[in-house]
């Protein structure tokens, strides 16, 4: 089967992605306890309950604005 993207395509987006991860990191104000921090373990969650209901609190804000201005 064909791909639904072709080789072009799939390094814009790429391309588009890395660029928004790379803006995401480079924002945050470097400082001395980021250096000092110990390494998380492995154990330990990516996304800590705060990280969650950060992110679950924008989608339904997002949510809710999209459907208030579908409707």
């Amino acid at each position: 089967q064909d791909s639904p993207l072709k080789a072009v395509q799939m390094l814009w987006v790429n391309l588009i992605m890395d660029t928004f991860a790379s803006l995401a990191l480079a924002t945050e104000p470097p400082t001395e306890a980021l250096l000092l921090r110990k390494p998380y373990g492995r154990d330990q969650p990516l996304l800590s309950r705060t990280m969650l209901k950060n992110i679950l609190g924008h989608a339904a804000y997002q949510l809710l604005v999209i459907f208030t201005l579908l409707f």
